[in-house]
């Protein structure tokens, strides 16, 4: 007895030594991953190349430090800053690089609550779209200051299109051009189209499990969106093919997994993350985000405005966002079909995206667009 109540208490022994070592492996490997320091741009000689910026920098905005990537390989070009959907997405850029630092100098802002701009002490009323909204004009003109420049380009993606076209619509003077990269027009419509899409291609496909799932969670214009779909949503898009990327069918491999082996976050900024993608951030404001119609609250855009659009994309539906495309007024206008994109053609298609940005919005026109 006394033998094998021995043997017991070694094998837990082991057992518990294997877990406290795998957990100092693995501590080990993120910390590794985890320097936080932006990688600079290099010459062909392997020396910082001159005239280029590759910054992280904190600067108070509204009363609330916020975080960003400042990146650009020649300080002559002009200005791009850039509004981030759900989450902050620049770590994303390790694994699928964009190239537009190549042409501008991009602002990678982490807005207010999210990523580096996390805080557990921001006041939770200050989480709304007018804040968010103010806060992009006023690091809007502290980019213009910096730089020297009259006016910058502003793109959004995703959820940061809601607040970059109202920024854009109220002050047109501080911009050459507003781009929006999956555009939002009217989310509630688009979410009962993604479910009603979503429910036809499961059935069809055979998954009585996501079928299940999702008839016990119904999306209606005038039920809305159930707590229970949203929790199923990302799952559910990402194995379509239509969340993320195209060709991105999980989350924990496609997104978390490269947020943590981004080398550019400390170890608590990757942590924050993820924090304030659950409690904080442009995330929370989802409820008020999806009852708003864009197509009757910004009609008209006193600037040029391009609409990048992955074929794919029901998590913004893209049919949805060329109907508004081709409602709104502005003086020149592009919208531009990614053909083998969902959710982040910029990420999905990075060739097409800086050949449209080189020949359209740089140039202010709308040559190579699919509509006008």
């Amino acid at each position: 007895m006394r033998s094998s109540a021995q043997k017991v208490k070694r094998m837990m022994l082991i057992v518990f030594s294997v877990l406290v070592a795998g957990i100092l492996i693995l501590a080990g490997v993120l910390l590794a991953w985890s320097p936080g320091k932006p990688v600079p741009f290099l010459d062909e000689n392997g020396n910082l190349l001159a005239g280029s910026i590759s910054e992280k920098i904190f600067i108070n905005i509204n009363g609330v430090e916020q975080g960003m990537f400042i990146k650009g390989k020649d300080l002559k070009n002009p200005v791009l800053l850039y509004l981030h959907g759900g989450m902050p997405d620049y770590f994303l850029t390790q694994k699928y690089p964009t190239g537009p630092e190549e042409i501008f100098t991009v602002v990678w802002w982490e807005q207010r609550g999210s990523g580096l701009s996390y805080s557990p002490d921001i006041p939770q009323e200050s989480l709304n779209v007018e804040q968010m909204v103010s806060d992009t004009i006023e690091l809007t003109n502290y980019l213009r200051q910096r730089f020297g420049v009259e006016k910058i380009y502003l793109m959004g993606h995703s959820g940061g299109t809601f607040i970059g076209i109202q920024a854009a619509a109220r002050a047109p003077e501080l911009y050459y051009a507003y781009i929006g990269e999956a555009q939002m027009s009217y989310q509630l419509k688009s979410e009962q189209l993604a479910y009603e899409y979503m429910l036809r291609q499961f059935k069809e496909n055979g998954d009585a499990n996501m079928v299940q799932k999702l008839e016990a969670a119904p999306v209606t214009m005038t039920g809305g969106v159930p707590d229970s779909y949203n929790l199923i949503r990302d799952v559910a898009m990402h194995k379509l093919g239509i969340g993320t990327m195209h060709d991105m069918r999980s989350v924990v491999t496609g997104i978390l997994l490269p947020s943590f082996q981004f080398r550019e976050y400390t170890l608590g900024e990757k942590l924050n993350l993820w924090r304030a993608k659950s409690q904080s951030g442009i995330s929370t404001l989802w409820s008020d985000m999806i009852v708003v119609d864009l197509n009757q609250s910004v009609t008209k855009l006193d600037l040029p405005v391009y609409f990048f659009e992955g074929k794919y994309d029901y998590t913004v539906n893209y049919a949805l966002a060329k109907d508004y495309f081709e409602k709104l007024d502005s003086p020149v206008k592009g919208f531009y079909t990614f053909e083998n994109s969902a959710h982040s053609p910029m990420f999905e298609e990075p060739e097409k995206m800086i050949k449209i940005l080189q020949e359209d919005v740089l140039a202010g026109n709308n040559s190579i667009a699919d509509l006008k």
